[in-house]
Order: structure tokens, then C-alpha cells, then sequence
């Protein structure tokens, strides 16, 4: 596969089928992950694979209860908005991102594999996330849609890490859960605010001294999918 496109297509595929991930594939996901840059080359970093039926059932919970937090609480000025005007662009875009979010929560037992991604003594997630991103790119190679959430984590990290027997007190943190299985619906470029928008040169506010009206993946236009 074309780099760009794994670049331009990895995004977040939440609705997929309970059919199980080779451990061969699943292998080549988590080589990837640890060629990822490490600060000071530390490794400091943890992968911790879920497809055991007994811990989903017990974590589902869980997410579904962190999820609903999410709706009522940082969300609920969003959802009111959309609410109040549900035909605009933002609104439908939003209920794409809530419907999607839902059906991950409501099918989180079903979801064939989930990666638990924890570090040692760092906060800032300087070496966990790219290799998170790294492991969701090589899922996309292979087919696999994957989700990054940290909702478990913000909600009922302490639950959570019991659950699935992490040490105490040796500074291990989790920094996210991601979701994987072959996907339901299509790959396609996620609809964003231009780069151009989001981006300034030497001062903020500043621009960045280029325009960028339309994704520069050439076959971006004919590549359209039901992530988000």
C-alpha cells in the first residue's frame, strides 16, 4: 500500500465484524509499534492485547458508563447545538462521530481485539502515541480498522488496571485503549478543517504562507469513507 494512502485513509473505523485477527497479523501490528522513535531509546512502554471473552465482559461496562459521561458532560454543549439545528453540516457530522462512538459502546464485547497501550513514568505520551499511530498504520495494511479512546482510562483507570493486573506502584500508566477488527464499512479520507486553517508560520496567528483547499492525496476525491 501507497504510504499516502495508509496516511490519508487511517482514521477512526469503530463498527466492525467479531471475526477473530490472525495472530500473524496481529504480530506485524506490534513490530510496528515498537519501531516507533522512544525518547532517549527508554522502550519504556507496554502493549497489553484483550481478546479474552471473560475481561471484555467485564470492561464493557465500563466503557459504556465513561462513554455516557462523555454525552452528559464535556459533549452535551455539542449535542444540544446539533440538537437544535440537526440539518447543518456540524450537526449531521456530529451525530456521525456520536452514532459511531455509540455503536462501539453498545457492541464493545464483540469487538474482536483491543490493545491496551501503558508508560513508564512519562505523562507527556512523547514515544506512547507514535507508537499507537504506528501500530493503527500497519492495521490499515492489513485491512484492520482500528479506533484510539481514552474515555476507559480517564473514567475508570484504577478498575481497569486491576482488571487486567497491572502492576502497582511501578509507575505505569495507561495512556489509551484502541479497538481493532475488520471493518464494516469503507476506507476513506475524513472530512477536516484545511490545514492551512489550523496551521501558522513563526507567530500564532500568523500565516502559514500556503493554501491548501483540497487533500494533496491525489485519489483523496474518489476515496470516500464511513469513519470519522
Amino acid at each position: 500500500m501507497d504510504i499516502r494512502e495508509a496516511l490519508y485513509t487511517t482514521r477512526a473505523m469503530r463498527r466492525v465484524t467479531a471475526e477473530p485477527i490472525p495472530d500473524d497479523v496481529q504480530a506485524r501490528i506490534l513490530d510496528a509499534a515498537v519501531r516507533a522513535p522512544s525518547g532517549g531509546n527508554t522502550q519504556g512502554w507496554r502493549f497489553l492485547l484483550v481478546d479474552d471473552p471473560d475481561l471484555k465482559a467485564q470492561l464493557g461496562p465500563m466503557y459504556r458508563e465513561a462513554l455516557a459521561g462523555l454525552w452528559t458532560g464535556p459533549y452535551a454543549p455539542r449535542l444540544a447545538a446539533a440538537e437544535a439545528a440537526p440539518e447543518t453540516p456540524e450537526a449531521r457530522q456530529f451525530f456521525r462521530v456520536r452514532d459511531s462512538s455509540q455503536w462501539l459502546a453498545d457492541n464493545f464485547e464483540q469487538v474482536p481485539l483491543f490493545l491496551f497501550a501503558f508508560v513508564q513514568n512519562d505523562p507527556t505520551g512523547g514515544s506512547i502515541f507514535p507508537a499507537v499511530w504506528s501500530a493503527q498504520l500497519a492495521a490499515r495494511t492489513e485491512g484492520v480498522g482500528s479506533s484510539l479512546t481514552s474515555v476507559l482510562g480517564l473514567a475508570h483507570r484504577d478498575a481497569v488496571m486491576r482488571v487486567l493486573g497491572v502492576p502497582e506502584n511501578k509507575g505505569w500508566q495507561m495512556a489509551c485503549c484502541v479497538s481493532f477488527g475488520y471493518p464494516t464499512g469503507r476506507w476513506g479520507v475524513a472530512p477536516r478543517v484545511p490545514a492551512h486553517k489550523v496551521a501558522y508560520r513563526n507567530k500564532w496567528g500568523a500565516p502559514v504562507g500556503f493554501e491548501i483547499p483540497e487533500p494533496l492525496w491525489p485519489d483523496a476525491k474518489s476515496s470516500e469513507g464511513d469513519g470519522t
